[in-house]
């Protein structure tokens, strides 16, 4: 009986020993996020137009409150973006965009249109292109 309950204890042991360990990491997009500023057609919005404006991501899930308040799903590959719109005034909407972290602020520029991937975050002479740069709350 020592023999098998020996046996078993080694082999828990061992099988223990050599599992691989897998770690979960976040999302570093998670959290909530405060609209900074807003570039469309290559200007910048006044202040007053990001008021109390915020992009709050959980995974794939967001919510955009604004004027309203929109919901969501967020494919990610690489930098790039693909936004379902499910809840508010973007529902059944696709946007495309990129992303990108730098200097702990959040920089989107959107596709409206969504037909393609920006190639990178400049507005100008681009009406179905905006930026927006957020910074963690």
């Amino acid at each position: 009986m020592k023999l098998i309950l020996s046996s078993l204890f080694m082999i828990t042991l061992i099988s223990c020993s050599n599992s691989k360990k897998t770690t979960v990491t976040a999302n570093p997009l998670n959290g909530t996020w405060v609209t900074t500023k807003l570039i469309m057609g290559g200007n910048e919005l006044p202040p007053v137009a990001v008021q109390n404006q915020k992009l709050i991501i959980s995974d794939s899930n967001y919510t955009y409150m604004a004027e309203s308040v929109d919901k969501g799903v967020v494919k990610y590959n690489g930098n790039k973006m693909d936004i379902y719109g499910k809840d508010g005034v973007n529902a059944g909407k696709h946007f495309t965009a990129i992303y990108k972290m730098e200097n702990a602020e959040l920089v989107i520029c959107y596709n409206l249109a969504g037909n393609s991937y920006p190639e990178n975050y400049e507005t100008a002479g681009k009406p179905m292109f905006f930026t927006a740069h957020f910074k963690k709350e």
